[in-house]
């Protein structure tokens, strides 16, 4: 990792130079964050785990021709991806009432919404990243109506997959965000899905009990949050069944 150039450090993940043009390497750290970086703290596997259900996730987009900036997994903690300009705007796509969506319109938590609910914010730390308006991101630039009207269509078309795939295995995805970032094709730029889909980015709750298995865990106390996102893991299929979260001194034990 020493040999490697920093490119970019964030909150649970950093970016480091490519072995090839075009490419970085994204490492997944230990490390879990809320209320804009207020609550911190180091998770020993969290990072192992986000890694490869986010791997396992962006595989299963690409498959039904949903591009994303994800090539490979290099080993635990780190994937090769293409370097794409993000877009500095973070999608968050919503089923169920949760979280400022509860505080911001007094719904009430767990409320099915009438229909899957897009909403844009601006990626700024410093000003809590704000919810926007399309006209906000068309006056200041930050993207053109075609990239708007593209991450619109691909945000839904992520909600319905994910939607079924997360309903197959007992879970029910309430809201997520994503990022997107542009790529040249040719003579042409266009839209990717970037940055991770874990449960770092969502809501998932057990269809039957309503236990929460995402970020909410840390933010709530609710309990560990290994466990909870190891528990994801073992129901996508990418940990045994028998295999407990940190079982072993190396960590969760994921199928490779």
């Amino acid at each position: 990792m020493s040999r490697r150039r920093l490119v970019y450090e964030g909150k649970a993940k950093n970016l480091y130079e490519g072995p090839e043009p075009g490419t970085l390497v994204q490492y997944f750290k230990d490390d879990a964050t809320a209320f804009n970086k207020q609550k911190h703290a180091i998770i020993d596997g969290k990072g192992v785990l986000n890694n490869r259900i986010s791997e396992f996730l962006m595989t299963q987009l690409n498959a039904i021709g949903i591009r994303t900036h994800f090539i490979r997994r290099i080993n635990m903690r780190e994937q090769l991806i293409r370097a794409v300009e993000i877009i500095p705007l973070e999608v968050v796509v919503r089923n169920v009432a949760a979280g400022s969506l509860v505080k911001k319109l007094g719904l009430t938590q767990g409320e099915a919404l009438p229909r899957p609910i897009v909403e844009f914010y601006y990626k700024d730390d410093k000003l809590g990243d704000p919810m926007v308006s399309e006209e906000h991101i068309a006056a200041f630039n930050w993207a053109d109506q075609q990239d708007m009207d593209d991450m619109i269509s691909m945000a839904l078309r992520v909600n319905d997959f994910l939607s079924g795939l997360f309903m197959g295995v007992g879970l029910k995805l309430v809201d997520f965000k994503i990022e997107f970032g542009h790529i040249w094709d040719g003579d042409n730029q266009v839209v990717l899905l970037a940055d991770e889909i874990s449960p770092d980015s969502m809501r998932l709750w057990d269809v039957k009990t309503g236990r929460k298995l995402d970020k909410d865990v840390f933010r709530e106390n609710l309990g560990d949050l290994v466990e909870a996102y190891a528990e994801v893991a073992r129901r996508l299929g990418v940990m045994p069944e028998n295999v407990a979260a940190g079982e072993d001194e190396g960590g969760p034990k994921l199928v490779h």
